[in-house]
């Protein structure tokens, strides 16, 4: 089987009301492609969408062969969907999009031509989020740039997982399969030429949010513990200051003593000092906590992802990264495990 010139991956959680137009939009673009690839696929990962987004699939498929779907047993969430669907993309050329169109399928094009250069990576950096709170915008930007900072490799800042991958890239990725993952900083963390493509990001063609606030900081934290041991340094860091206060506090106690005659409160110095030692040892075992809890999850080896159905994908596309399972053409409801 030939392998097509481009992939798209794109995760579906809920989507019901944008597939239609998302379905019309990726028809457009990539019959306007036809000078830079020569085929394509687009795979739809389901990601345990609790609506009709999965008809909603099914139907486009009916229409069009080479849209595929990839439905797991459950929501994975959505950097194991990204995942799932990068371990089944044949593309020389791979682009990880949203269903939400937020990102907009035409900047396809851009990122093409920077591949066809000779990039390997070409991720889409946000020139403004229309629709957006400011809250969440400042929010972001905070969290880009304190990563940056922490994780030890070079993240592109307000670069979400909007990207093109070649080939080398995609095998590279494979290989990695912890279970807290960050795409964008594995993507950095892999290497090879890389560029950035600026564009505006959208306002949401239907629907609402998939990651609500409670949601955006365990992916900041799962983003930071995953590439970084910084904040277990924290506990030198913390114990030093707790000494520091300490002894300053002892000198200020020795002060009042000798040169005011005064004393100060033997109570409230004890409480300072003992609030401060316990916050610290508080925090540092909540940050303990976090790293040991993701060693537990990543030896129990449980797969990353089930696949509960597959549809339009042919017998070799199945087995290709799951040599043990078999697979039937077109539409196939097996249950496989990555």
């Amino acid at each position: 089987m030939n392998r097509p010139t481009l992939s798209l991956v794109i995760p579906v959680y809920n989507e019901e009301a944008v597939i239609p137009e998302l379905q019309r939009r990726l028809q457009t673009v990539l019959l306007s492609l036809s000078d830079l690839v020569e085929s394509w696929e687009v795979i739809f990962v389901n990601d345990g969408s609790q609506d009709a987004s999965l008809d909603a699939l099914k139907a486009c498929a009916e229409l069009e062969s080479r849209f595929k779907i990839l439905s797991l047993a459950r929501n994975f969430g959505h950097q194991m969907a990204i995942t799932a669907g990068l371990d089944r993309a044949q593309g020389d050329a791979v682009v990880i999009m949203d269903a939400d169109l937020q990102d907009p399928p035409e900047v396809v094009r851009d990122m093409l031509l920077r591949w066809r250069s000779g990039f390997d990576v070409v991720y889409g950096v946000r020139l403004d989020r229309a629709g957006e709170t400011w809250f969440k915008t400042a929010t972001a930007a905070l969290f880009y740039r304190v990563t940056r900072a922490l994780v030890g490799v070079s993240i592109p800042a307000d670069a979400g997982d909007f990207r093109l991958l070649s080939r080398p890239v995609v095998l590279a990725l494979r290989a990695l399969r912890e279970r807290h993952r960050f795409v964008r900083s594995m993507v950095s963390w892999v290497g090879f030429r890389q560029t950035a493509i600026f564009y505006s990001r959208a306002t949401r063609f239907a629907g609402e949010t998939k990651y609500p606030l409670g949601d955006m900081i365990r992916f900041a934290i799962d983003g930071i513990t995953s590439f970084s041991i910084v904040p277990l340094r924290f506990a030198t860091w913390l114990g030093v200051f707790s000494g520091l206060v300490a002894v300053a506090t002892s000198l200020w106690a020795v002060y009042l003593r000798l040169f005011t005659g005064g004393a100060a409160g033997t109570s409230a110095t004890i409480v300072i000092v003992v609030a401060l030692a316990a916050a610290a040892q508080l925090l540092m075992i909540g940050v303990l906590g976090e790293y040991i809890g993701r060693i537990y999850e990543e030896v129990k080896r449980r797969p990353l992802y089930i696949t509960a159905e597959e549809t339009n994908f042919t017998t070799t596309e199945s087995t290709a990264t799951r040599p043990s399972t078999s697979a039937a053409p077109k539409s196939v409801q097996r249950s496989h495990i990555q």
